[in-house]
């Protein structure tokens, strides 16, 4: 297998406070994870583009692009867009990296020239609504790639797989009416965002779970929930939001999945694009906080998806 990592310095020049748990310190970590596990040589490293305008136009409304493009601050200020979210000087260049990584893997995937891809990028991306950023989020990575596979790459169906501890709000409001695209995903409920769960239909299977839900419970959910829905959409291209914060050691969340957990998921989501998709999998990198957790789990997954 070829997996391809994407990312850039950029990257991790956007910055949004000492105190804030989404750090640039998140990327370092997962790329000292990578070598310290002697797989980094194995991987095909390759460099965040900027994303077009017109990806991020197939997703965002021109004012959610605004916000971001029109109110990078000063060196040395921020400019505040919620209470958790704001922008440096740095953060409309690492958004474009973050977007223009998840859509060049997108085309290097379809393309033939690697197998599948994880997007070691930062902002994450999957609470960003089509009409604002929110929740760390500036705009939504996987949307952006998934909307660019369906609308530029004329792919017929895809999938979105979102295990992060949060719900992918953002995510689920983009392709709500979108009967190309499936999302499954599982949740902690009640934590942020605070909306209510949606009913699952044949193309939202999004599935609440309460605090301390372990490994156990969530490979049933897989299981019994995603992978039938998997199987009957039969999806050309995987997507997956990869956030790490339901891991037992992430106090931003309170489940319990290890890094075994998240290699299982990736190896069930593995099984299904070799079945229906060529194997083509994007992986963008969502939340994920305990640095040496979030380091563990993103070598676990990437492992996965290279066979190694």
């Amino acid at each position: 297998m070829s997996t391809a990592i994407y990312s850039h310095p950029d990257c991790q020049r956007h910055d949004m406070g000492d105190w804030h748990p989404e750090s640039p310190a998140r990327l370092q970590a997962i790329a000292d994870q990578l070598i310290g596990s002697h797989i980094s040589d194995l991987l095909d490293h390759r460099e965040a583009p900027l994303v077009d305008l017109a990806d991020l136009e197939r997703n965002h409304s021109k004012n959610a692009i605004a916000i971001v493009r029109d109110n990078v601050p000063a060196e040395g200020d921020t400019y505040p867009i919620d209470g958790d979210t704001s922008l440096n000087a740095w953060s409309w260049r690492a958004a474009q990296r973050a977007a223009g990584a998840a859509v060049a893997a997108t085309d290097a995937v379809i393309d033939g020239e690697i197998d599948n891809a994880f997007c070691s990028v930062r902002p994450p991306g999957h609470h960003a609504r089509p009409v604002e950023p929110m929740g760390f989020c500036l705009f939504n990575n996987v949307a952006v790639a998934a909307k660019h596979a369906l609308d530029v790459r004329g792919l017929s169906r895809v999938a979105i797989v979102d295990f992060d501890v949060h719900h992918g709000n953002g995510t689920e409001e983009a392709f709500r009416n979108e009967p190309r695209a499936l999302m499954v995903s599982f949740f902690q409920h009640p934590l942020y965002p605070y909306c209510e769960p949606q009913p699952i239909t044949d193309h939202q299977v999004n599935v609440p779970v309460p605090a301390y839900t372990k490994g156990d419970v969530v490979r049933q959910i897989v299981t019994e929930q995603w992978l039938p829905a998997l199987h009957a959409f039969q999806p050309e291209m995987l997507f997956i939001s990869a956030g790490f914060d339901a891991h037992r050691e992430d106090d931003i969340g309170g489940m319990g999945l290890v890094e075994a957990d998240y290699a299982w998921i990736t190896q069930q989501m593995m099984d299904v694009a070799r079945l229906y998709a060529k194997g083509r999998i994007v992986s963008c990198l969502e939340g994920g906080y305990n640095l040496s957790a979030l380091g563990r789990s993103v070598v676990a997954h990437v492992k996965a998806l290279a066979d190694l």
